[in-house]
């Protein structure tokens, strides 16, 4: 799936700021972030969405996120942590690979879902330092 960004990441031929992975899934920073922290949970193994995804790396995915996310609320402390994952364009899916969003929220702030304005290439990683650090 060389059209695919997230296969590119996972075969290691695009970059990212990882915080996790195993034989089955990878968590990175999202390099759309919607707020600081926004991390990316998915199956290493394609699969386009909810529909198609196998169910032991859609369980892997869940467990994960839920890994990440309370390393997220360790690392940055957030009000909450919205847990988000789109299927199809209708929906609001940009990139045809299952994944879930790990989006630390703040009291009062505007949610949006795809800003698509890069973030800070040091930022990112620093997020994905303070994450990494704070996985138990």
């Amino acid at each position: 799936m060389s059209e695919c960004i997230f296969c590119e990441i996972v075969a290691g031929r695009a970059p990212c700021h990882q915080v996790y992975e195993d034989d089955l899934v990878l968590g990175f920073m999202d390099a759309f972030p919607v707020a600081p922290g926004h991390t990316l949970v998915i199956p290493k193994q394609h699969a386009e969405n909810l529909f198609e995804i196998r169910a032991e790396c859609l369980a892997a995915v869940s467990r994960t996120s839920q890994a990440l996310a309370l390393g997220v609320r360790k690392a940055l402390d957030p009000d909450g942590v919205m847990v988000m994952q789109l299927n199809g364009a209708a929906a609001g899916q940009t990139v045809f690979h299952y994944h879930t969003h790990l989006i630390p929220r703040a009291e009062g702030s505007v949610l949006s879902l795809h800003p698509r304005i890069p973030g800070n290439t040091e930022e990112l990683e620093s997020m994905a330092s303070k994450i990494r650090s704070a996985l138990d």
